[in-house]
């Protein structure tokens, strides 16, 4: 498994080979076949992964929360969801929702693990979002996701092993 802190740059340097991967898989990949492809992965790799030994999501994105992932992470803090918002949230660029005020993430503790425990938010549980079904349909996103993080990267040189793409 790649490393952590290498993870940006290998997928900085295979950039054009990503890219042109998904505009194979694009063409040549049948979306069932490839969502079933990416869970198994998914399930093989994350397995025995510990995300806690990385966290780049948690440093290089802003959490994204639902309106039940406030009400969640307000009571398991034991503050109203008005203090929630005021401390730890702002607005979404569209003005519609609410992500974390900072980067590294608000909630990222020193030890790796999150505040918010079992609370954390959905959009986090489900990053990379490789077990899920449409894949066929968000290629662009998964490109910028192994540069993030590790088990995406490794899902992607796993996919063109099994399409014996160069």
């Amino acid at each position: 498994m790649i490393k952590p802190n290498q993870v940006k740059q290998a997928a900085a340097e295979m950039e054009y080979q990503n890219e042109k991967f998904r505009r194979f898989l694009k063409t040549h990949a049948k979306e069932k076949e490839l969502d079933e492809q990416f869970l198994r992965l998914h399930n093989e790799l994350f397995k025995n992964y510990d995300c806690g030994s990385c966290r780049n999501c948690c440093k290089m994105y802003h959490a994204e929360l639902s309106k039940s992932d406030i009400e969640k992470g307000a009571s398991y803090l034991g503050i109203s969801a008005e203090k929630f918002i005021d401390t730890y949230l702002k607005r979404d660029e569209y003005e519609i929702g609410y992500i974390s005020k900072n980067k590294p993430c608000d909630f990222l503790r020193e030890d790796g693990e999150c505040l918010l425990g079992e609370c954390k938010p959905q959009d986090c549980k489900d990053y990379p979002y490789t077990n899920q079904p449409e894949r066929l349909h968000s290629l662009m996103s998964f490109l910028e996701h192994i540069e993030v993080c590790p088990v995406a990267y490794e899902i992607c040189e796993g996919l063109k092993k099994e399409y014996r793409f160069n």
